[in-house]
């Protein structure tokens, strides 16, 4: 894979993970955090229209700040009986969210946007993966808590590629659960550049 052209690369997350997988699909990107206020209400937009919501407040936040280059923006959360999981304040909320997904299959849900600069066009999309999560006893709960994989995740949790002894991704993309949906990254990016060069 890697930056399908030399277009600067800009991703507007202070995620770990986000970052992880970009590296590890051999993209040169710069990071420069959002850092705004995220709604936590789905209200009428219902989840898919909240995430959408989400990821383009982080992206408008950045792109002003980007003479030129294409800005990566993402929201993930999880999503339950009509209720949102999002990240965990502390470990006793992080407990309270392992319980409520033990033995349940919920949906995480993507939010992403591509803004190109300087011609502000943007490219929207969202996704789904659907996750199969155990159910954890107390003392596999307090385990899992003492890995500190939870911090800053929504659900509590951070999927491992490969085999993941606590959940199961049945439907969708791993990387999507993990927080950035690569392969529909790849092939968007490549097609915001190529617009790009061609109206250049």
């Amino acid at each position: 894979m890697g930056n399908p052209s030399p277009v600067r690369l800009i991703l507007a997350s202070g995620s770990s993970a986000r970052r992880d997988l970009l590296t590890q699909a051999g993209y040169a990107f710069e990071v420069l955090p959002a850092n705004i206020d995220e709604p936590t209400e789905v209200g009428a937009l219902g989840i898919r229209g909240f995430v959408q919501q989400v990821a383009w407040l982080k992206a408008a936040a950045v792109a002003p700040q980007v003479e030129e280059g294409i800005v990566l923006a993402a929201d993930t959360v999880g999503w339950l009986d009509g209720q949102v999981i999002g990240k965990p304040a502390d470990a006793a909320d992080a407990r309270r969210i392992l319980r409520q997904l033990g033995g349940t299959t919920h949906e995480l849900w993507t939010g992403a946007v591509l803004w190109r600069r300087p011609d502000d066009v943007q490219c929207c999309w969202q996704e789904v993966s659907r996750v199969r999560f155990k159910q954890l006893t107390d003392e596999e709960i307090d385990a899992y808590l003492a890995t500190r994989q939870w911090v800053g995740c929504s659900g509590a949790y951070a999927v491992q590629e490969g085999e993941d002894p606590y959940v199961k991704v049945v439907e969708g993309s791993v990387s999507n659960v993990i927080g950035l949906p690569m392969e529909t990254l790849e092939r968007l990016l490549r097609t915001v550049v190529a617009s790009s060069l061609k109206s250049s």
